[in-house]
């Protein structure tokens, strides 16, 4: 895929730039921009509808410690949860800072064993999330990450350290 992918990028000179194409080490997740991360998620999707899978999204947003109010270094923290995912998953840092994951088989009961995981690296920092999951809450990719991101606000405006799923 990753071949395909620059093969269209060469291609087509309108396309977006993608620096942070690959995975940010060996065993984890892909480290992608929030365009490439829309458009993996628009694919897993169609292939989750004829393989009949799970897919789940997940934005994830990590208050500095110093503050309690102050977002922590969105390049650090995605790099330090890509670690934690499998080869299939996608991480991307989101336009108001935010992480973004993509989950793929997973669903939406696997989201707060998958959560507990990472957030065992950032114990006394403050941390809110939302996610949603194909084909349980949401038929459409657009759906998928409206979900998702309006979860997180209102983790986020609820006081934070928490984890809403859509349902």
């Amino acid at each position: 895929m990753a071949r395909r992918l620059l093969l269209l990028r060469r291609q087509d000179p309108l396309m977006s730039e993608w620096p942070s194409f690959g995975p940010a080490s060996a065993g984890g997740g892909w480290l992608v921009d929030e365009q490439l991360f829309r458009f993996l998620v628009d694919l897993e999707l169609q292939q989750a509808q004829r393989l009949r899978y799970s897919v789940s999204v997940v934005y994830f947003d990590v208050e500095a410690p110093s503050t309690g109010n102050e977002r922590a270094s969105a390049p650090a923290v995605a790099e330090s949860v890509s670690r934690d995912l499998r080869g299939t998953d996608a991480v991307a840092i989101a336009t108001d800072g935010s992480l973004a994951m993509l989950l793929v088989d997973a669903e939406t009961t696997h989201l707060p064993a998958i959560l507990d995981r990472l957030t065992g690296r950032f114990e006394a920092i403050a941390w809110s999330a939302g996610g949603s999951s194909y084909p349980r809450t949401a038929a459409h990719s657009a759906d998928l990450l409206r979900q998702a991101a309006d979860l997180l606000v209102r983790a986020r405006d609820e006081g934070g350290s928490r984890l809403y799923v859509a349902s």
